[in-house]
């Protein structure tokens, strides 16, 4: 009797969870789960990624820059032919390290190294010579480029630093100058690669990737990443005896740790 009298209760339940608003729950817990997975594979896929790049063009200064990181010292260096890499704590009082990787700067190596390392990518500092970079401009665009069209670079969208190096010579171009030049030189580029029949590896695939908003001046806002400038020296201002201007360098890799 007992049974009986539960019955007329259960039925009205049973139409209850039947009814329109209890599939809407249902499909947004759905939503919630699937966007929570998601997240922790895109955030899995982040973590895995622990290399900074020091990328650029020869005599840039990322060794120089890569040893000052490192140990706070001025050293004499040469024009690298393999890749250096080290663990480089971005704080005194924390225990997060990044590894940080020097590619050769080298016309004939630069790619091949960027090719090996570029999955592992979590930040990029492209190094460019503020006091050369009028006279280098064309090749600093052009490398730049090669970067920001490749594939694994553009799906994983690694932060990205240009940092000027070289501010302590009198003639240093300053960052604002060397991005909207960069901005304009990048822009010139993307009309004549996408004119061209072969992608940059020679493959006839149609082109390399668009780069930026079409129909858009070029800038760098309109990229997947995130692209910040900074002004730096590896020498310092007093040369082998004095400390390197690092400060914004520093606090930019303490951020993408």
């Amino acid at each position: 009797s007992m049974a009986g009298g539960l019955e007329p209760h259960l039925e009205a339940l049973r139409r209850e969870l039947h009814g329109p608003a209890v599939l809407s729950v249902l499909v947004a817990l759905i939503a919630v789960a699937v966007t929570f997975l998601i997240w922790r594979f895109v955030q899995g896929r982040r973590s895995s990624r622990k290399a900074v790049l020091l990328l650029g063009l020869c005599d840039a200064g990322k060794t120089l820059l890569f040893a000052r990181l490192l140990s706070g010292r001025y050293r004499d260096t040469q024009t690298s032919i393999t890749d250096s890499s080290a663990l480089y704590r971005v704080s005194q009082d924390k225990s997060t390290t990044v590894t940080l990787i020097d590619l050769p700067g080298h016309e004939s190596l630069r790619l091949q190294f960027l090719e090996r390392f570029k999955a592992a990518a979590r930040a990029m500092v492209f190094v460019v010579d503020s006091v050369a970079f009028q006279r280098e401009v064309k090749d600093v665009a052009e490398l730049l480029f090669q970067v920001l069209v490749d594939s694994t670079v553009l799906r994983n969208a690694p932060a990205l630093l240009i940092a000027c190096n070289k501010q302590d010579v009198t003639m240093a171009k300053s960052a604002k100058l060397i991005q909207q030049q960069l901005e304009k030189e990048l822009n010139t580029l993307r009309v004549t690669r996408s004119a061209a029949p072969t992608s940059l590896d020679g493959s006839a695939t149609g082109g390399p990737a668009q780069l930026g908003k079409k129909g858009k001046d070029f800038d760098f806002s309109q990229l997947p990443m995130k692209v910040e400038f900074v002004e730096c020296s590896a020498r310092g201002s007093k040369g082998e005896e004095g400390e390197a201007d690092l400060e914004a360098l520093q606090k930019w890799l303490m951020k993408v740790a």
